[in-house]
């Protein structure tokens, strides 16, 4: 059976939110917990966009808080696939923040995710197939299969660990 084909552009989620005092860490800037949520809800929804189906997170690959993010910030969660396997997906994330009195904007993080796609039984399900359609998708794409034969070794060694 062949799978169906979809463009990166088909399920690319931006989502915005403004920090407030009720984000804040005790160091008053935003509290990583929060950014890491609106990385993870971004992500998935592009997931979701792109299986049509629930999906689970499996793996968050590194989140690094490169600058810290102040209250009264728009932070932006830029998403958008890099890989598809079979029944899981990697998506791309990047956040930055905006001071809305200035428009200064920064790139503060960016993360790689991995979801997996469920059937209504609650078991993998097949997802569709990833067009890539720029040099630079077909670089992510390389980039992410590189990601992703890494996290089965990692996988492969934690489970002889557990033995």
């Amino acid at each position: 059976m062949q799978r169906e084909k979809k463009r990166v552009a088909d399920s690319r989620v931006t989502l915005s939110a403004l920090m407030g005092p009720q984000d804040a860490n005790g160091h008053g800037n935003v509290h990583g917990g929060v950014i890491m949520k609106m990385v993870d809800e971004t992500g998935a929804l592009v997931a979701m966009r792109h299986a049509r189906a629930p999906v689970v997170t499996v793996a968050i690959d590194s989140m690094s808080f490169m600058k810290p993010i102040f209250v009264g910030s728009l932070v932006r969660c830029d998403a958008e696939l890099t890989f598809v396997g079979r029944t899981s997906m990697e998506v791309r994330v990047i956040v930055s923040m905006e001071n809305p009195l200035t428009g200064d904007t920064d790139v503060t993080n960016t993360a790689y995710l991995v979801y997996v796609a469920l059937a209504d039984d609650g078991n993998p399900t097949l997802v569709p197939e990833l067009l890539l359609e720029s040099p630079e998708e077909v670089l992510r794409a390389s980039e992410a299969e590189q990601r992703q034969a890494y996290r089965k070794q990692q996988r492969a060694q934690e489970k002889a660990h557990i033995r």
